[in-house]
């Protein structure tokens, strides 16, 4: 086992660089009806009572209150759309996850790896740690939070099911409680795996193919 730092890295056999099966990855949502999102917007703000009174009277007060209301309607819409993005992202990563265990499974020198029974052991939050360690491009999507999201959400719930207070405020808190549950289902302590043993493909499956 090596140690780098506070870091604990297992030991893989033998000199080799392992090949993982690649991250399939959407990067930009599939979003048809930006503008019936941003009706529903609408309708949220409406439904919440989120825009306060103004001051003034008459068609400047209904000028204000439309623009407050186009303002908020943008920002929800795009809320939603950058959990829509970290949820599509952590869609991926599960599904990479589940295919590198197979991939370890059918290797004699990286079975025994995963197995909490045997220590140093990685767990499968470690595929995660080495996404970062890798430098895996994301465009801002932070991965934890991206990988708590699909553990919460099988299916990303549409934009007219998710209260505003939940794409404001609790989004964060809901992701990182999946993720941190997650993590604690594999016994600590929990090593990486040494990146540099490791090398994958990332395909953004959005680039159109000609």
């Amino acid at each position: 086992m090596d140690i780098v730092g506070d870091r604990k890295f297992v030991e893989v056999p033998g000199g080799k660089t392992h090949e993982l099966p690649p991250l399939l990855v959407k990067t930009v949502p599939d979003v048809k009806r930006v503008d019936k999102m941003m009706s529903i917007a609408a309708e949220i703000i409406d439904q919440e009572e989120m825009i306060q009174p103004v001051a003034v009277e008459g068609l400047a007060a209904e000028d204000i209150m439309e623009r407050r209301r186009m303002d908020l309607a943008l920002n929800l819409v795009d809320q939603y759309l950058g959990l829509l993005s970290h949820w599509h992202w952590g869609d991926a990563i599960v599904e990479w996850i589940r295919q590198c265990e197979i991939t370890f499974g059918a290797r004699l020198e990286l079975r025994n790896l995963l197995r909490s029974d045997l220590w140093p052991h990685a767990g499968r939050s470690s595929f995660v740690t080495l996404l970062t360690d890798k430098a895996v491009p994301t465009s801002g999507v932070e991965l934890q939070k991206a990988v708590g999201l699909r553990l919460a959400f099988r299916q990303m719930p549409p934009i007219r099911c998710c209260s505003d207070q939940f794409l404001f405020y609790l989004n964060n808190s809901v992701a990182q409680t999946a993720y941190s549950t997650w993590l604690n289902m594999t016994p600590n302590p929990i090593s990486s795996l040494p990146p540099e043993r490791f090398n994958f493909e990332v395909v953004n499956m959005s680039l159109d193919v000609h």
